[in-house]
């Protein structure tokens, strides 16, 4: 074989070798892409941040107007998803402003000292049960954080001209408020106490694709 003979076959060699490993970065691309998880930020003029608490024989309620989250979502794989979410305490509303003085006062809240109550999930099991989840994460109030587990079920997604792809999900959980330093309490005169130590947190919550977000309706 001459040197020119040698010379084409190296060139071809190189092309050979160039396109695949062109190729193999496509491929690589294409399955990074195929999985990476989509982002999704609350809506939150359709979600919400509910609460109640045992008050002498029934419950007294309310809700955090200013919450903001993002969720990442793998479709494929939801366990190896993720979410955190961003609560401003002193939104905190149950429709009486003289007790919500009280609640975001040092006895409670303490709003001055810890603006923020935050999760961010840890981990995600699915329950066994069709579209449900069990999500574990890091629950920071008061300046004390503690892991806690969220009942979650996914109602579904879906995608709409002017209102984009979006998820919907349900989501409860209960937690003991004086493991957050939260033990404000009042002795009655006829015996017992004012305020029960579980609240019951309810999240009605609606995520839109960030890269779609559309002006709320």
């Amino acid at each position: 074989m001459d040197r020119r003979s040698r010379r084409i076959d190296l060139g071809r060699i190189a092309q050979v070798a160039a396109g695949q490993v062109v190729l193999g970065l496509l491929l690589v691309a294409a399955v990074a892409q195929a999985q990476a998880p989509e982002v999704y930020d609350i809506d939150a003029v359709h979600s919400g941040v509910n609460f109640k608490v045992r008050h002498l024989v029934s419950y007294a309620s309310g809700r955090f107007s200013d919450f903001a989250g993002t969720m990442w979502y793998d479709a494929q794989k939801p366990e190896n998803s993720r979410v955190e979410i961003t609560i401003q305490a002193a939104s905190i509303d149950t429709g009486n402003e003289q007790r919500d003085k009280h609640l975001r006062s040092a006895d409670f809240l303490d709003v001055e000292k810890h603006p923020l109550i935050t999760f961010k999930s840890t981990k995600i099991e699915p329950t066994g049960e069709s579209q449900r989840y069990r999500v574990t994460g890091d629950f920071s109030v008061r300046g004390v954080t503690k892991p806690v587990v969220v009942d979650v079920e996914v109602l579904g997604f879906e995608e709409n001209p002017g209102f984009g792809k979006r998820g919907g999900f349900a989501a409860q959980t209960t937690l003991d408020r004086q493991e957050f330093g939260v033990v404000w309490n009042k002795t009655l005169d006829a015996g017992g106490l004012l305020l029960g130590n579980e609240v019951k947190v309810d999240f009605p919550v609606a995520f839109v694709l960030r890269q779609e977000k559309q002006e709320q309706r």
